[in-house]
């Protein structure tokens, strides 16, 4: 796997500061993605243990809210088993801090149904996300006013929840960016 940048300072993709992780590779192509280079597999640098070593690192300090995966496309299965190591050793090193993943597939009809990648390596590393945020990003569906995601058709899901009740669960506190104010409010 290669990844495309690593943000250690993130505030845009999940609550809190963040280290966002953005992976390279992504078939689903969609039109105004925010990161068209990221489509390619080669692009960016190979993904080591040293990579992950840093990451882990920068997720030390107490101010740091969790890790965010994003692409490219995180859960493509050329990407899902170098996730899935450092989301075991995030888990291991990070207790108490969040697990966000954004993918372009969708929770019940790509993701449940084990049909992307391998089932058991997608089902291990689905168990440790906190939060999905799933679907496509779609022009004509985005909304400058959503908050952790581009287009209204992309669902926040509480994963340990979906995958207890064997459907989508909805994280609950969805937020929404007020025009103007630049304030957050729940919706």
């Amino acid at each position: 796997m290669n990844y495309a940048a690593i943000k250690k300072n993130d505030i845009a993709n999940g609550p809190g500061v963040r280290v966002s992780l953005f992976v390279s590779g992504c078939r689903h192509h969609c039109r105004s993605c925010f990161n068209r280079e990221a489509w390619d597999f080669a692009y960016g640098r190979p993904f080591t243990q040293e990579t992950a070593d840093e990451i882990l690192e920068a997720l030390a300090p107490s101010y740091v809210a969790g890790l965010s995966f994003l692409g490219g496309e995180p859960l493509e299965p050329e990407n899902q088993a170098p996730l899935l190591s450092l989301a075991r050793q995030f888990r291991e090193r990070c207790p108490g801090k969040t697990l966000w993943c954004y993918t372009g597939f969708t929770f019940e009809t790509d993701l449940m149904s084990g049909s992307v990648g391998n089932p058991n390596t997608l089902r291990e590393l689905l168990s440790l996300i906190d939060v999905l945020v799933d679907g496509k990003f779609v022009e004509e569906l985005k909304d400058a006013g959503l908050i952790f995601r581009g287009s209204s058709n992309q669902n926040i899901i509480d994963v340990p929840k979906s995958l207890k009740a064997g459907h989508m669960v909805l994280l609950e506190g969805v937020w929404r960016r007020t025009m103007g104010s630049g304030d957050i409010e729940e919706i």
